[in-house]
């Protein structure tokens, strides 16, 4: 998929913090972490932390409601250069870690998982902020490659996710690319009813969670048009959905995805819509190899901070799906899908300026 994650056992567990303590059942964001020698650009050397740096911290609930994790990769990057005196990279990391970020559940233990962010999330009285991505034969064989094993395991999935939300808020990021992929062809048709089924069920189950809301992934605006997805959409199930989600893991401009999203609404009895605005500052990659431009693309940026003041009644938030400094694949330079890759994450901070 466009940034696509694999093995996400390993990386979504930071849960586990409560607002910078442990709580119990969930995994540490520890793989792919790298430091740096303090002497990276952005770098002023610092005097070894003369001034110990600020905690991570929740933003400002009404602006944006989701969980800020306080020890995730951002996070971490952050204390490392800060540890080795290089601030000025620590402040850039700092653009990312403290802001909200969806924490996408892997496929070993997902009610720990699940557990662990909603009650850390409640404990600071902030919402969950989750991705689904597990569908099987995920991403054509692409660089996020795998998924449940088949459709019994995949509702099985489901179902422990929905344990561990339990009656704690937690908005939910359904199966990135996984109807887009129906349109498009690259999932063999043998798989297609099979994989409506999945979703309708995933829908239908993540909803007998009270505080629970789930959007279903509606792709983006370059990559096919409301009138091919409408239909689609529906035989998924998005009538039992609170909305859908466009733009995850891309890049194209928030008014783009806007227009996209409100002319697809239209089509599927005006749901609301949220927006991946992590990476989209610069607008999309459109040089070198058009069918690799969306993996790890240069000179991108962070976009709009995540927010529920949209100013737009369709749109319910701006959100950090996808999670900046992880990598979309092995491609120009970057480490496997979901590893962190920090020259990227400060690149995008950079970029981003004042954003």
């Amino acid at each position: 998929m466009y940034g696509s994650y694999s093995g996400r056992g390993r990386g979504a567990g930071a849960g586990r913090v409560r607002a910078g303590v442990a709580a119990a059942g969930a995994v540490l964001l520890l793989a792919g972490c790298s430091s740096s020698d303090g002497e990276g650009d952005g770098g002023d050397g610092g005097d070894g932390g003369s001034t110990k740096p600020a905690p991570i911290s929740q933003q400002p609930k009404a602006d944006a409601p989701y969980w800020v994790n306080p020890d995730g990769r951002a996070a971490r990057q952050a204390a490392e250069y800060d540890s080795a005196g290089d601030t000025g990279n620590a402040a850039l990391i700092r653009k990312i870690a403290e802001q909200p970020v969806a924490e996408w559940i892997g496929p070993d233990t997902p009610e720990e998982q699940a557990k662990g962010f909603t009650e850390a999330a409640t404990e600071a009285d902030r919402d969950a902020l989750l991705v689904l991505y597990n569908i099987p034969h995920r991403d054509c064989g692409q660089f996020s490659k795998g998924g449940a094993s088949d459709g019994d395991a995949y509702r099985a999935w489901v179902d422990q996710v929905a344990k561990g939300i339990g009656d704690r808020r937690a908005t939910v990021i359904l199966e990135p690319d996984a109807v887009l992929h129906l349109v498009d062809g690259c999932t063999p048709g043998e798989f297609h009813e099979e994989r409506y089924d999945l979703l309708r069920g995933a829908i239908q189950r993540l909803k007998q969670q009270p505080a629970a809301s789930v959007y279903l992934d509606a792709g983006n605006s370059g990559w096919q048009t409301p009138d091919a997805l409408f239909e689609p959409l529906q035989r998924a199930g998005i009538a039992e959905a609170d909305g859908f989600s466009v733009n995850v893991s891309n890049f194209y401009p928030t008014e783009a995805s806007k227009d996209f999203g409100k002319r697809l609404s239209a089509k599927v009895g005006d749901k609301p819509f949220v927006i991946d605005t992590s990476r989209n500052g610069n607008g999309p990659y459109t040089q070198g190899d058009p069918g690799e431009n969306w993996c790890n693309p240069p000179g991108r940026a962070l976009g709009e901070q995540p927010t529920t003041k949209t100013g737009d009644p369709l749109v319910k938030a701006y959100l950090w799906i996808k999670r900046p400094g992880e990598s979309d694949g092995d491609c120009k330079g970057g480490p496997k899908a979901g590893d962190w890759y920090p020259d990227y994450a400060l690149d995008l901070a950079r970029n981003s300026g004042t954003r």
